[in-house]
This record gives C-alpha cells, sequence and structure tokens, in this order.
C-alpha cells in the first residue's frame, strides 16, 4: 500500500468507490477528470444501474483496483475491506484525501458522541456574527470535497463522524472533541474501539490544536488526546439559552464553538460571545435537536411534543432527560440495535423523581425495555410497531399534561432511511393528531 497525499495522487489510477451514498456520488464527481477508471460498487442492490453490488462482483472489482475510497458507513475492520488491504490495495476516504489538500489552517474538525451537530451549527455561526465567512460541511451538510461546493474562501467547520475519524491521518487546524460516550460499538467493535477511533482525529499528522470539555473523563483520557490541547469549562453566561438551546449540555457546546473560534479568529472569547449575543435572534437551533414541535392545551393540561430525533445514540437521550427532570414524560425510543450499552439509559430513566411512561420500538426498542424492566419492572411500558401507535399511546399516557419525547437513542434504518425521515414522520402526526 502506499500513502497518498491528495486528490492528484488518483491521476492515472484506477478507482473503486465503496458505498455509493451522498458521499460516493460527490467522490465520483470530483474524480470525473482525475482517474483513469473508477469502479462503484455498494452493498445495496439496485442503487444505480453503473454501480456494482458487493456480492455479485463488487468485491472481485475492487481488488482489481489501485485505490478504494470507502464509504464512512462501511466499518474499518470489515474483513472485506482488511482483505482489500491484504492484496496491496491502498484503502482510504475521500474526506481524507480532501484534508491533504485544502489549507488545514482554514478548518475546525467537529466530532463527539453527542453535541457534534449542535456544536458545528454554533460554530458557523460565531464566526457569521464577527462577519467572517463560514461553511458547515460535513456529517451535518455538504462532503466538502463535493466539486459544486466552493470552499476556496472563509472558514471551513466541518462535522466528522466516528466512522470518518479512522480513515483521516492528517490534522485539521483545530479539532473538537464535544463528549465521548458509547455508540456504533457494531462498527467499532468494542467501547475502547470506539473511543480510540474517535480521538484519532486528535492524534493525526501535523500541528494543530484540540479542544476537550473540562471533565474528570477527559482528564482521565489526556494521554490519548493529542495535539496542543486545552480543557473547555461549561460556559456559564446564559448563552445557550439566549440562543434558544435547552439544557445543561449546550452551556459545554457553547463554550466550546466560543473557544474554538476566538482561537481561530484571534479574537478573545468575551469579543465573540457578545457578537454572538448581539445576533442570537438570528440563530436556527437545529432540527431535530429538542425541538418543540407542537403544544397542545386540553382539559386545563398541557403536552409539550418535543422532536430529539437527533438522539441517534443513549448519551443525548440521558441529556434530554435531564432537561425535562421535572415534568412528566412519555419516551418514544427505540430504532435500530447496533449493540451499545443501554444500562445507563435505562439507569437513568429508572432514576427520574417524576412520572415517566417508556413506549419502545424496533430491536433496540426491545433491548432498552428490557433493561428497563430488570430495574423497574413496575415502571410503565408499552411496545409499539409505528410511529403512529407511539405518538397516540404517548399522548394517551399523559392525562395530566407533560412532555412527550421522541428521543430515540437509536438509528431510524429498520423503518426509514435517515433520522430526517423518521423525525418529519413524528412532526406530521403530531400535528394531524393535535388539530394543527
Amino acid at each position: 500500500m502506499s500513502r497518498l497525499t491528495g486528490f492528484a495522487d488518483l491521476a492515472g489510477k484506477r478507482v473503486g468507490i465503496f458505498g455509493y451514498g451522498v458521499e460516493g456520488r460527490a467522490t465520483r464527481r470530483w474524480l470525473a477528470d482525475v482517474a483513469e477508471s473508477i469502479v462503484l460498487v455498494d452493498d445495496a442492490p439496485g442503487v444505480d444501474p453503473d454501480v456494482i453490488t458487493s456480492h455479485e462482483g463488487g468485491l472481485d472489482a475492487l481488488l482489481e483496483c489501485d485505490v478504494v475510497l470507502k464509504s464512512p458507513g462501511i466499518p474499518r475492520r470489515r474483513a472485506d475491506v482488511l482483505d482489500l488491504e491484504e492484496h496491496g490495495v491502498t484503502v482510504t476516504s475521500a474526506l481524507n484525501l480532501w484534508l491533504h489538500d485544502i489549507d488545514r489552517t482554514r478548518v475546525m474538525a467537529i466530532t463527539g458522541t453527542k453535541g457534534k451537530s449542535t456544536t458545528t451549527a454554533l460554530a458557523t455561526f460565531f464566526f457569521q456574527s464577527l462577519g467572517e465567512s463560514a461553511l458547515r460541511l460535513g456529517n451535518f451538510g455538504q462532503p466538502p470535497y463535493d466539486p459544486e461546493l466552493n470552499v476556496e474562501d472563509g472558514w471551513l467547520v466541518l462535522e466528522v463522524s466516528s466512522f470518518q475519524c479512522v480513515d483521516i491521518d492528517v490534522a485539521p487546524g483545530l479539532v473538537i472533541v464535544t463528549s465521548l460516550g458509547a455508540d456504533h460499538l457494531d462498527w467499532h467493535g468494542t467501547l475502547e474501539d470506539y473511543r480510540r477511533d474517535k480521538l484519532s482525529l486528535t492524534r493525526a499528522i501535523g500541528n494543530h490544536h484540540t479542544l476537550v470539555p473540562d471533565t474528570p473523563n477527559f482528564r482521565q483520557l489526556a494521554d490519548e488526546i493529542g495535539g496542543d490541547v486545552s480543557f473547555v469549562a461549561p460556559d456559564e453566561t446564559k448563552l445557550a439559552a439566549a440562543l434558544g438551546l435547552l439544557g445543561a449540555h449546550n452551556n459545554s457546546n457553547v463554550a466550546l464553538a466560543l473557544h474554538g473560534v476566538a482561537l481561530l479568529s484571534h479574537q478573545s472569547v468575551d469579543e465573540v460571545r457578545a457578537r454572538a449575543l448581539a445576533s442570537a435572534a438570528t440563530f436556527e437551533p437545529l432540527r431535530g435537536r429538542l425541538t418543540l414541535v407542537a403544544i397542545e392545551d386540553a382539559d386545563g393540561e398541557t403536552r409539550r411534543y418535543v422532536d430529539d430525533g437527533l438522539a441517534t445514540s443513549a448519551l443525548p437521550v440521558v441529556a434530554a432527560l435531564e432537561v425535562f427532570a421535572d415534568d412528566a414524560v412519555a419516551l418514544i425510543a427505540g430504532g435500530f440495535d447496533r449493540g451499545v450499552d443501554y444500562a445507563p439509559l435505562a439507569e437513568a430513566i429508572v432514576a427520574r423523581r417524576v412520572s415517566t411512561v417508556l413506549i419502545t420500538t424496533g430491536e433496540a426498542g426491545r433491548r432498552i425495555g428490557a433493561e428497563v424492566s430488570r430495574l423497574s419492572p413496575q415502571l410503565p411500558q408499552l411496545a409499539v410497531s409505528s410511529m403512529r401507535d407511539a405518538v397516540a399511546v404517548a399522548r394517551q399516557s399523559l392525562s395530566n399534561g407533560g412532555v412527550i419525547l421522541l428521543s430515540p437513542g437509536a438509528p431510524s434504518f429498520d423503518q426509514y432511511r435517515n433520522w430526517e425521515e423518521r423525525s418529519e414522520d413524528f412532526t406530521a402526526i403530531v400535528h394531524e393528531m393535535v388539530g394543527e
């Protein structure tokens, strides 16, 4: 295998694109005038007439390639990926090659189990509040290497998933890690592998700064964190509330974004905060992150419907429950099971002091429900098979008012294409049922 140092190294080569989703399509557009030939392979049949299905000759075709650019969704340690490398095929990612090509001092890369999407949005907004150009890119937005996108100027705020971290061997100018919990264990293998893979971005080659929360967890992992490391305490100025962000965890997200923008723009944190506060009314919180969908007043009781569909792992669900610590909650949780440990989530549900009803869906929901039953057999819960049933049951269970909270703690792939589709279904059903 050879080490690639940018897209130019693919000139005259036979290049495979393994995984033909959003990233794969953007990669194909980029390579159109670079590679000698392109082989498209995906696990799912019928993705595109030009795409070869993995188990129907696709993997054999990839073995004939010089380089394979792997989709983030394909595990790094999957047997077929390892087999490619054993046969001398270089396996990397388009994101890694893009980072080799771009001026990395303009790149702020943000990763973490929870909070990375919010922090990406915050950092982009803070740059813009200073009057500076900034693009929100990556896992949350467009692939930065999409040739239809102009990334020649301004700051590039890049959300990076744990899937993407492991393929990156050169560091952005600034790396922010928002949190570390347990997630995607079906992809990474173990909790230790997940944390090592996530933090590998901080240890990539090149001079860079790294910002992490000032918590005991990160202090204990200090030896595994690379770069010029700073531990950042939560922001206590109520800027998060002014921006419409719920929950104490957002004080940490705000602080990390403030310090990151201040560091790159050579402004003081106080100046960035002041400019952000002055523009706070224009900030749009992320859809699917504790978004208030509807308020229903009936018989003197109030029900709030909240979409936290971006919570696809256990840690953000725990954070969401803390936001509504004093409210009765009907929690809709579950979905596709990727093998994470749900014991901490079950403990958080059982430890609540006020009324809680658990409505579960999918295999992940079954596991969450089983963990809760083991700790508290009397806690009311019901398994359902559709979002419509979930909302109806949750609504009926809160006769005295409270919060109907969609915070799944699992991906949506068992019933939906992505978390957006699941959140849209929840929102549409809520509006129909409450008459909005």
